[in-house]
């Protein structure tokens, strides 16, 4: 391709010393890269004196055909250059639980930057939080950690969270300001049911308290709303992150604060192997949507993703 580039420059200037410069290349290159091209071809191109610079015939005619391949070449490329650029087309992206602020901050931003896209927001159900992904539902998960899937990767996360216990209104802890974890041998918990993995439920419904005390598994749910029905219900409690709990108030749940477990925390999750455009820009918007300077549209240039 230099050698391409070299000698359409120097069919134009005629001129060693002023395609060198155009190049920023020397005269010695321009003659090196010309004599590979037709050594290429089998046949000389360009005539030389110490007057003249000209194209012989066969230069001439393959001047003709290259100028506009050449030219269809550089705009092949250039469109390449800005489809990258520009980040287009349709977001399939499945949340856990509740869209809180965190994902509603990053889903403005990223709108802001990319209002040509189209983003489809569903909601994925406590039994199956992976599946939704590895059947190409949703092109990025939002869901709860621990996530250790081989197929899957972990992206940007949402920051940690505190813990609170749904219980019924009338409940004793229902009293209480706050609670420990090892309150949670004292009532069944609700826990997401199959296919989701064993460790994840557990993560959610632990099996033990920090001390070793064992728990009673409650009723096994397939969704958030399958949960707090059973909660309301007095047939077991169910833990929840704060922000989740704050978007469910009901009259008939009480969620108390509980301490002593490892905080909770939402992150991204996408298939392996199967990165996009449109992904690493939603994951630079939950990156950015938790600084200060990228809460306004516009803060930030639409990044470069070649």
């Amino acid at each position: 391709m230099r050698e391409l580039e070299c000698f359409l420059v120097l069919a134009e200037e005629l001129h060693f010393g002023r395609t060198g410069e155009r190049l920023y290349v020397s005269q010695s290159r321009v003659s090196q890269l010309l004599r590979s091209l037709e050594g290429r071809i089998g046949a000389r191109l360009v005539e030389r004196t110490s007057r003249r610079v000209e194209l012989t015939a066969l230069g001439s005619s393959f001047l003709a055909q290259l100028r506009p391949a050449y030219g269809m070449l550089g705009d092949a490329v250039d469109e390449a250059r800005a489809a990258a650029r520009c980040v287009a087309g349709r977001l399939r992206l499945g949340f856990l639980g509740s869209a809180n602020h965190r994902l509603t901050a990053a889903l403005g931003l990223f709108h802001a930057r990319h209002p040509q896209v189209v983003t489809d927001i569903v909601e994925i159900t406590m039994a199956d939080p992976f599946g939704p992904l590895r059947r190409g539902e949703v092109d990025v998960a939002v869901v709860l950690l621990p996530v250790e899937e081989p197929d899957l990767v972990v992206g940007p996360c949402f920051g940690e969270q505190s813990w609170m216990l749904a219980v019924p209104a009338h409940h004793p802890l229902a009293a209480r300001s706050t609670l420990d974890a090892e309150d949670l041998a004292d009532s069944p918990l609700v826990a997401a049911a199959p296919p989701a993995p064993d460790y994840w439920r557990d993560h959610q419904a632990p099996p033990r308290t920090p001390q070793g005390r064992a728990t009673r598994r409650g009723p096994a749910v397939a969704t958030l709303q399958e949960g707090l029905a059973n909660a309301a219900a007095g047939r077991g409690s169910m833990l929840l992150c704060r922000p989740t709990a704050e978007a469910h108030a009901r009259a008939d749940i009480a969620y108390v604060p509980l301490e002593g477990l490892p905080l909770s925390e939402l992150a991204t999750v996408t298939v392996r192997g199967a990165d996009t455009a449109l992904q690493r820009a939603f994951a630079r918007a939950v990156t950015d949507s938790a600084r200060p300077w990228a809460a306004a549209p516009g803060a930030e240039p639409v990044p470069n993703f070649t």
